[in-house]
């Protein structure tokens, strides 16, 4: 399975405001890269899955990536072989 990057865009409710999110997510499929979302901002900012409302789901190119750690992971995932 190739490792794709997805860009997630949602909001999060945090106290009584809802803040939006953009986040890029290394993962094989959308599904994958959703439940990544969910377990990174409800583990980072204490949320349970329904306070957390994800808008739009789209693959990116590398070129598009904001994150400096994605585009090291992805570097490195070429380099490994099973």
């Amino acid at each position: 399975m190739q490792v794709r990057v997805y860009r997630v865009i949602g909001h999060m409710r945090i106290k009584m405001q809802w803040q939006k999110f953009v986040i890029d997510v290394p993962a094989t499929k959308p599904s994958e890269a959703i439940e990544k979302v969910y377990s990174d901002l409800g583990s980072r900012h204490k949320l349970k899955r329904n306070l957390i409302r994800i808008e739009s789901i789209r693959e990116i190119s590398k070129d598009e990536v904001r994150k400096r750690e994605v585009l090291q992971l992805l570097s490195l995932e070429s380099l490994i072989k099973w």
